[in-house]
């Protein structure tokens, strides 16, 4: 790849090889495009935290269930870590887990969040000045009832962070029963001093309201709403989740915003997705991708940028959007930064929309319906 200097691809170009010099070059220009995006932060919602515009998905880490071809091992392990201490370096700071991400919620596995506290203890160790914001989950469990049950699970996130509070607290999906505890849940972790900031995640544009009005009582404003958001699954767009986003200053939180990888462009109807992606993402989808796909590299190449680079952009684009795309490697990481500092024009913008109109999306998330 050629090397670019400007600052949004600093970061992503300085890892092949070339002559001494230009590396010196390469990493003085790699840390001031990390100290512009650390600098160029968004305020999520109407709360005090700032973020950066992009952060990073851990859901694959420490994941045997849906991830890693069903296993996790030391060189997985360390390319997480890689991934993790990439993105700091890149100056993307923010890091979105769960406890239900890997099988550590109901079998005492390592989890994600058990491996985060420790990517972040072993870079304190180093970098002791190094500020990360943490964003994790509480699981709506039916088994789970009342306000205390948020408060529990949420002490037991921060004993596998290793931390004593969280950025961003959230409840992963809206409950069969009990939302109302949960929301007062959440209410009582901001009182409590355990989070800076509370949100929702695969929440409907009515329980969106609701969820935010209840919080309004309190003088506690509702962050965020994280849900699947990319340009092949625009449902945010159409169910009026959206525009209430907007209308009520919640930031969105977009999880994979590179459609699980598919929208790289690495996946072919000749190599589709392995593992549980695979039953969806398939041959025959893939085929009819292909046109949207074609356009995402042309349209990347106008830019020196990559097709990852363009979707990411793409939504960044949509404004109060706070992608967070899962990084599994140091060059995943370090690619994700180079979506940031520059700007598709309009017309980009609306020819990806119309083009991606004619794929028809995958089936997402079934509790975003209830």
């Amino acid at each position: 790849m050629a090397m670019a200097m400007n600052v949004s691809s600093a970061c992503f170009c300085v890892s092949g090889n070339r002559r001494s010099v230009n590396r010196v070059r390469a990493v003085a220009s790699e840390d001031f495009a990390a100290s512009k995006i650390k600098e160029d932060k968004v305020r999520l919602g109407g709360s005090d935290l700032e973020v950066t515009r992009l952060g990073i998905g851990a859901w694959s880490w420490g994941d045997t269930s849906y991830w890693n071809n069903f296993e996790w091992d030391d060189g997985k392990m360390k390319a997480a870590k890689a991934a993790f201490d990439s993105s700091v370096d890149c100056g993307i700071t923010f890091f979105d887990t769960a406890e239900v991400y890997g099988s550590g919620l109901l079998f005492g596995a390592i989890n994600s969040e058990t491996l985060l506290g420790r990517f972040i203890d072993d870079r304190k160790l180093k970098d002791p000045e190094v500020e990360v914001a943490v964003a994790t989950k509480y699981a709506a469990l039916p088994w789970r009832l009342g306000r205390q049950s948020v408060l529990a699970a949420l002490k037991e996130s921060l004993d596998r962070l290793g931390l004593s509070s969280v950025e961003l607290y959230q409840l992963h999906w809206p409950g069969i029963w009990g939302n109302e505890g949960y929301i007062d849940g959440l209410g009582d972790a901001v009182e409590q001093g355990l989070v800076k900031a509370v949100g929702v995640s695969n929440y409907s544009e009515s329980r969106l309201r609701s969820a935010y009005e209840k919080l309004k009582k309190r003088g506690i404003p509702l962050a965020s709403n994280q849900v699947n958001y990319s340009l092949i699954y625009r449902t945010p767009e159409e169910n009026g989740v959206k525009a209430a986003c907007d209308e009520l200053g919640v930031t969105l939180i977009a999880y994979s915003p590179i459609a699980q990888g598919v929208l790289t462009g690495k996946y072919t109807p000749e190599n589709p997705p392995t593992g549980p992606r695979g039953q969806i993402y398939t041959p025959e989808y893939l085929t009819k991708l292909q046109p949207l796909l074609n356009r995402i590299k042309e349209v990347g190449q106008t830019y020196s940028r990559t097709p990852t680079q363009v979707v990411l952009n793409w939504l960044v684009a949509q404004e109060n959007v706070v992608p967070i795309p899962g990084a599994k490697n140091a060059e995943q990481a370090e690619e994700f930064a180079g979506a940031l500092g520059w700007r598709l024009t309009g017309d980009e913008i609306d020819e990806l929309r119309s083009l991606a109109l004619e794929v028809k999306p995958v089936i997402g998330f079934p509790v975003e319906k209830l």
